[in-house]
């Protein structure tokens, strides 16, 4: 394994010799099966061992007690420096340069040495154990939505933490009122409403199992926000063929982007379903595109358009990786995993940038909502625009009556009187 890297025998008998060799070899392993160059091996094994004798020359004798003296080691090569970084910027730059590589070495250690570890944090794991298998088991949560539970309360965690409250009891209004005040001034009060939700669930949960002599869920109000208050963040057709048009397609990024935007302009799917897409997705006998697990908890099946079809086998043929994994989307560069919903959104927020087109919180919903704007113009009902695209409630379509925006606006400065 390390002979495939280091020519000198030396080299590698030295990584062995190493108190970390072991774990550095089980890391290349990883590194290898993740479809990363050698450059990159040779260039973060030294980096590795400066690490590993930086925490050995700290009493560190153990794996599991490496993560403590990262924050020290970056600083200690910070120092070091030959050249000190001239900006802030190239100084955060040089931070995450030196502190990537060993975070994703611990992770992999951690997944080797414990193959059942949990894939998301556990926040208050020592007041309420079992909260994260009552949402699981009998709340019956999808696993996405306790992954946002769990990020939502890991931030209230760092809250209780920097107050050093000695238990849940401690907990009070003006503490919660305090959290919610912080994190309204980061988001909006739409992006609240998780939030409030994840932390009513805790709290009623400590109160069920008696943790907490209080039920403080009723103090956490949900913020008030309106339906049909703000209007869909579609373009115009001309905006999304110039969209299109910007895809190089002679390189793998761009036919892999191109058949992604596809799916998100001529289906309307959302970011999740395009990034779920597998090989079995597709009947390519009957030209059925099958959509399954969607938001609604439905599935659903399309006509397979030929220019989608087109865009997935120029990427399937050229620029999909062998890989045993099924899903069709992956990411370009090592390591090459499948991609998430959030490259979806982003490689959409990219084309639309680089058309030049000006759209209030560009992503992949934008061309979600085009799509939508095109059945409404098409005078399809919003029932069958609500099951084209995939909503549980005809609720969640009423929005599309906002889409002529123009024409509203015509309506709105026009006179009254011609109209009755």
């Amino acid at each position: 394994m390390l002979e495939d890297h280091f020519v000198r025998p030396q080299t590698a008998d030295r990584i062995r010799g190493s108190w970390l060799g072991d774990a550095i070899e089980t890391y290349l392993i990883w590194l290898e099966g993740h479809a990363y160059s050698s450059r990159c091996v040779i260039r973060r094994v030294p980096h590795l061992l400066r690490f590993g004798e930086f925490a050995r020359g700290r009493g560190t004798h153990h794996i599991e007690e490496l993560r403590d003296h990262l924050d020290a080691f970056v600083a200690s090569q910070l120092r070091r420096r030959i050249q000190p970084c001239r900006s802030k910027a190239s100084r955060k730059r040089y931070i995450i340069d030196q502190r990537l590589p060993i975070e994703q070495f611990l992770r992999v250690l951690e997944l080797s040495t414990v193959a059942s570890a949990p894939t998301v944090a556990r926040p208050f794991e020592h007041w309420a154990p079992g909260f994260f298998g009552y949402l699981l088991q009998v709340r019956g949560l999808t696993t996405t939505t306790i992954a946002a539970y769990a990020h939502h309360l890991s931030r209230f965690e760092q809250c209780v933490v920097a107050r050093r409250l000695s238990g849940p009891e401690a907990l009070s209004p003006a503490i919660l009122d305090d959290f919610l005040a912080d994190r309204r001034a980061d988001v909006c009060a739409r992006s609240l409403g998780p939030i409030c939700a994840a932390l009513r669930a805790f709290l009623r949960y400590l109160f069920r199992e008696g943790i907490v002599r209080r039920d403080l869920s009723a103090v956490v109000a949900r913020p008030r926000t309106y339906q049909l208050s703000n209007i869909p963040r579609s373009v115009g057709v001309e905006d999304v063929e110039r969209t299109l048009a910007m895809v190089d397609r002679r390189s793998v990024v761009g036919r892999r982007d191109y058949a992604m935007l596809m799916f998100l302009v001529v289906y309307g799917l959302r970011a999740r379903e395009v990034a779920a897409l597998t090989l079995e997705s597709i009947d390519w006998k009957a030209s059925v595109l099958h959509i399954n697990g969607r938001k609604a908890g439905h599935a659903a099946a399309y006509p397979l358009a030929p220019e989608v079809g087109e865009a997935v086998i120029d990427y399937l043929k050229h620029g999909r990786p062998e890989t045993p994994d099924r899903r069709i989307f992956f990411s370009v560069r090592a390591p090459r995993a499948a991609i998430t919903h959030r490259i979806v959104s982003l490689r959409a927020k990219f084309y639309l940038g680089k058309a030049g087109v000006a759209v209030a919180h560009p992503g992949s919903h934008t061309l979600r909502h085009s799509c939508a704007q095109r059945l409404v113009d098409a005078d399809f009902s919003l029932k069958v625009i609500g099951d084209y695209l995939g909503h549980r409630s005809t609720d969640s379509t009423r929005i599309y009556s906002k889409v002529a925006i123009e024409a509203l606006r015509e309506v709105a400065l026009g006179d009254g009187e011609v109209i009755l």
